[in-house]
């Protein structure tokens, strides 16, 4: 089945459930029994030369839908070992329902022990899902370590043991999945903070429970579609002129640093923008005019030369290579009083984290983890622990649209359900990829005039370039060879 668009919490799948159950009239042990069928089915997918496999199983409504698996895998004709990490005899409900009919099939459940782990050519965790409040018990966390230390492929089921199913973050011990198959409703958790890394590829099955049905919640976070970038770049008239796609200004590029904002100007080329101008440091003129001659360069010698070119353009991008000197402090509170659109980058965001800024409806902040901890006052860990707690909080300070740069990319702004990007690669952790991120948003919101939708689209087409540029490997990847992978993105 393929995925959603929307992702939601732990809580609010709970209530998926229970709607189900007490509203639709659907039995609690059928919805199980249809999570081990879907879990069988794409285990299958996943593993489809696998016959012999390990089912870990724990205390709870997990540990049943682990139960239902066996029983159905053991039907199929694959060799099944069950491992019961807890006592079957501390179950209850469905899962205790779950457990007799695996042991009436005729099918034997073992204690959990580390060595028969070996037995399986795929291990299955079914053991703690959702339930978790806080760290995994000492118990479950030596389970958890031998699983990971088993050398075997592992199929997380609904969500891998001992990661946060809200925030995607470990809690102490988590299993490392080659996949999980999760149900009724994407987990938030999977998606963000580290949850990819320890989820792998995710499955889905809304156990024929629609989310979209009477009373649903509104989802907490929405996939970034490539449908974004359609709507930001649609078909052009064979009458246009460069006019017509926008003027971009980009002020950066201090003594010393011409690369950032050559490659911002560069990528919002790339990305469509008609006429696009760098407003630079005098000594930094003529090395980006020799490298990039498309762009039009200002020298800067004082924020007042910006006043005439900031009347022409459509909108003002901000901060590559922009430094924090008096000059850049000058430039800066020049543009945020020229009353244009505007994308703020880098140590324009470091800038006014130091002497702060009244928040407004008109701007794109694209802060990474360190810079928005410096404009909420705190710890980039604090950031990273609850990204979207941070992003929610970003937009309650300074308004606008908040792109929360990192793996996972999340856009929010005041009133809309955030976003988030799934693509993107590790090869992206390199210098100049947030200057490429800037020009790209600055270039489509000089295109399509929405804030909303140029963030979305850019993220996403910044993403799909980085991934294009990685395909001849991950390591030495430049922001330039992401920068020539823009144009490629935006045609369809």
């Amino acid at each position: 089945m393929a995925l959603p668009v929307c992702l939601y919490s732990t809580a609010q799948v709970r209530a998926l459930d229970a709607y189900a159950i007490e509203t639709l009239g659907i039995p609690g042990y059928t919805l199980m029994k249809r999570a081990g069928e879907a879990a069988l089915r794409y285990l299958r997918t996943r593993f489809p030369v696998a016959h012999r496999i390990v089912i870990v199983c724990g205390a709870g409504n997990n540990g049943g839908d682990g139960y239902v698996l066996a029983r159905f895998a053991q039907a199929a004709g694959l060799t099944v070992t069950t491992l019961a990490a807890s006592s079957p005899e501390v179950l209850r409900g469905d899962a205790r329902q779950a457990f007799e009919d695996l042991r009436a099939s005729g099918a034997a459940v073992q204690p959990y022990a580390p060595q028969r782990l070996a037995e399986g050519e795929v291990i299955v965790d079914a053991l703690l899902g959702t339930g978790l409040s806080g760290p995994a018990r000492e118990e479950a966390a030596r389970v958890i370590r031998d699983i990971n230390a088993a050398g075997r492929p592992v199929l997380a089921v609904d969500i891998p043991s001992g990661l946060d199913s809200d925030t995607g973050v470990p809690r102490g011990a988590a299993v490392r999945a080659d996949c999980t198959v999760t149900f009724v409703g994407l987990k938030t958790g999977l998606f963000i903070g580290d949850g990819p890394e320890f989820a792998g590829t995710v499955f889905y099955d809304d156990l024929e429970i629609a989310p979209g049905a009477a009373g649903a919640p509104s989802p907490r976070l929405e996939r970034i579609l490539e449908s974004a970038i359609q709507q930001a770049l649609p078909r052009r008239a064979r009458s246009s002129h460069k006019g017509d796609f926008g003027r971009v200004l980009i002020v950066g590029g201090g003594v010393g640093m011409p690369g950032a904002v050559r490659l911002a100007g560069e990528a919002c080329l790339r990305v469509g923008a008609g006429l696009v101008t760098v407003a630079v440091a005098p000594e930094n003129v003529a090395a980006i005019s020799a490298g990039r001659p498309e762009l039009i360069c200002l020298p800067l010698g004082d924020a007042g030369a910006l006043t005439e070119t900031a009347e022409r353009a459509d909108v003002i991008a901000i901060g590559p290579g922009l430094g924090r000197t008096p000059w850049a402090c000058s430039a800066l509170e020049r543009v945020l009083g020229c009353g244009k659109p505007l994308v703020v980058d880098a140590d324009a965001l470091n800038i006014i984290a130091e002497s702060g800024a009244p928040p407004r409806e008109d701007w794109i902040l694209t802060p990474h983890p360190g810079e928005a901890a410096r404009l909420l006052g705190t710890e980039t860990r604090a950031v990273q622990h609850d990204r979207l707690a941070a992003l929610e909080q970003l937009i309650a300070r300074y308004r606008g649209t908040v792109v929360l740069k990192g793996a996972g990319t999340l856009v929010g702004a005041p009133g809309r359900t955030p976003a988030l990007c799934e693509r993107g690669n590790p090869g992206m952790a390199t210098a100049g990829m947030g200057d490429v991120l800037t020009g790209t948003i600055a270039g489509i919101l000089a295109q399509c005039r929405d804030s909303w939708l140029a963030a979305s689209a850019g993220v996403l087409v910044h993403a799909m370039a980085g991934d294009a540029a990685a395909r001849a490997g991950q390591r030495g990847l430049l922001a330039g060879d992401l920068a020539r992978e823009l144009r490629n993105c935006v045609n369809f």
